[in-house]
């Protein structure tokens, strides 16, 4: 009996030290400090920190600005340090991939090598957004890139987790699908609002409103496409439990974005919190439905392999 225990003990530890598992781990730390970087990001533009550190990569040309660091000093030092733990791990990421080849699927490598470069452009657009003093424009490709990056590692976690497919999901894979595009899209449109500042300057003086008015109208679709997730993954019977959880999560966290939308709207971003919380929330809510994506494709394909060996 004993022998058994220990015999599962082993196997139990040598699964949760493999390589595979290992890099999973480390993909989900990665997953969360990028949400961390995002969150921090949005503060530091709504509590106008952009430019706190006036040079770059360093500030002040130092790496801690002790004597000049207040709060928004702080806001764009910790953001450039959050950054560069994941680059790091983002270098790790790789080289454990490559190392590792042979007992991983071929794919990761690959992705890996996919996720190290999104996150050294978005170096240099972050580079770009002080040295071109917060040009619209390259504020939201650093925005945009950092879902991607996000979206990146989510398919990769969401890839290497443990999965049993029940062959019940239908057409949730390009629902889901179809939900995270256009709530990615329309992350792109709040970027926008948020860069040229249009809320503000359409409140002032009627200039941008049609820039603040395409994220408003541009609700409608990630948001009837997340309640058809929602709705869709209701009816379906024998659906996997971690895909309705999902499906409840994303719905939820949709009903708290448009809250806290109107709620910013309302108050004419004045409550900086707000503000971030509607980014982070934005940037939870496409992290929920690719996982729940990447989920649902897994399971209609290894179900069209089942069909297809059984003839």
């Amino acid at each position: 009996m004993n022998e058994f225990v220990l015999q599962k003990q082993n196997e139990a530890a040598t699964q949760h030290n493999s390589p595979k598992e290992v890099i999973r781990r480390l993909v989900w730390k990665i997953c969360i400090a990028t949400l961390i970087l995002m969150a921090i990001g949005s503060a530091t533009r709504v509590m106008n920190a952009g430019l706190a550190c006036p040079d770059w990569p360093l500030c002040y040309g130092e790496l801690v600005p002790a004597k000049q660091m207040n709060l928004q000093v702080f806001l764009e030092w910790f953001h450039r340090m959050d950054a560069a733990l994941i680059g790091c791990s983002a270098i790790a990421l790789l080289g454990l991939s490559w190392w590792h080849r042979r007992v991983l699927p071929n794919w990761l490598p690959w992705a890996s090598a996919f996720a190290l470069f999104l996150i050294v452009f978005q170096g240099v657009l972050g580079g770009l957004t002080v040295t071109e003093l917060l040009r619209f424009d390259i504020v939201t490709a650093h925005l945009g890139t950092a879902l991607l990056f996000l979206t990146t590692l989510l398919v990769i976690g969401t890839a290497l987790s443990p999965y049993q497919v029940t062959g019940k999901v239908g057409k949730l894979p390009w629902v889901g699908l179809a939900a995270s595009v256009f709530v990615y899209l329309q992350s792109l449109l709040g970027a926008v609002v948020g860069s040229r500042w249009a809320l503000h300057q359409c409140f002032i003086g009627d200039q941008l409103c049609g820039v603040m008015y395409s994220h408003i109208f541009g609700l409608v679709p990630p948001s009837v496409a997340t309640l058809a997730v929602v709705l869709i993954s209701w009816r379906t019977p024998a659906l996997h439990p971690a895909l309705r959880k999902l499906a409840n999560l994303a719905g939820g966290l949709l009903i708290l974005q448009l809250v806290l939308g109107v709620a910013t709207f309302q108050l004419h971003l004045q409550v900086e919190p707000l503000t971030v919380s509607h980014q982070a929330i934005g940037a939870t809510l496409l992290g929920s439905l690719v996982v729940f994506t990447v989920l649902a494709v897994r399971d209609w394909f290894a179900n069209r392999k089942i069909k297809i060996a059984n003839g």
